[in-house]
């Protein structure tokens, strides 16, 4: 068992693995908001129980241990916000504050029975891919919504960005995961995009937000 800080470490760690492939104590510390010497301090700490592969000057790399317990951390975040969108009618801009409290929780009957409720989900609220059992995660092949043609229809899977401010944003403009999403007019200048929502609602989102709109390939 890990403490609650170090879950978010090892979680921090997966995330920039994900998004940038490589890990610097110097980034670790920017996500973390914490000092470096507190950060490298840590990293020895997981270095010598083998969750990560760590030299001076190098960026970090969870190893095959480290990437199993950080991705069951996940599972049991993603599964905690999709029961309190599914089950209990949370937004899908508050689920993300409260399973950041109860992921720490040392149960794993309780994130099973979770799972088992929810029917096994592929996916939490927003689109993002649930680890299973054994902490093994299916990537899906998403892109931009910025990169779609003229004239095409597309459906809205997943988003890259879940902060409160971004979700209330979509909320505003009525747009879940499953939208229609239709072309109708594309800036060459700027990127931003005019499309209609399900055949009926028509919106110019700015090349920032097109970025954040993810479809399937």
């Amino acid at each position: 068992m890990y403490s609650a800080v170090e879950e978010n470490y090892l979680k921090a760690i997966l995330s920039l693995e994900n998004d940038q492939g490589e890990v610097s104590i110097n980034e670790l510390s920017k996500r973390l908001d914490l000092k470096m010497p507190t950060v490298n301090g840590m990293i020895k700490k997981f270095s010598e129980k083998g969750l990560v592969h760590y030299e001076s000057y190098k960026p970090l790399k969870l190893t095959k241990l480290g990437k199993k317990e950080a991705a069951m951390i996940l599972r049991k975040h993603r599964l905690t916000e999709m029961f309190l969108f599914q089950k209990m009618g949370f937004g899908w801009e508050e689920v993300h504050a409260i399973a950041e409290q109860i992921e720490h929780i040392q149960s794993p009957k309780l994130f099973e029975k979770m799972d088992e409720l929810l029917g096994y989900p592929k996916f939490d609220p927003h689109g993002s891919p649930i680890p299973d059992i054994h902490g093994k995660v299916a990537i899906p092949k998403y892109k931009a919504l910025s990169t779609a043609h003229l004239n095409t229809e597309v459906v809205l899977m997943a988003i890259s960005d879940s902060s409160e401010a971004f979700l209330q944003y979509l909320n505003s403009k009525n747009i879940q995961l499953g939208a229609q999403i239709k072309i109708i007019g594309k800036e060459t200048f700027d990127g931003n995009m005019t499309v209609s929502i399900n055949g009926q609602i028509e919106e110019v989102f700015s090349s920032i937000v097109c970025e954040k709109l993810l479809i399937l390939h």
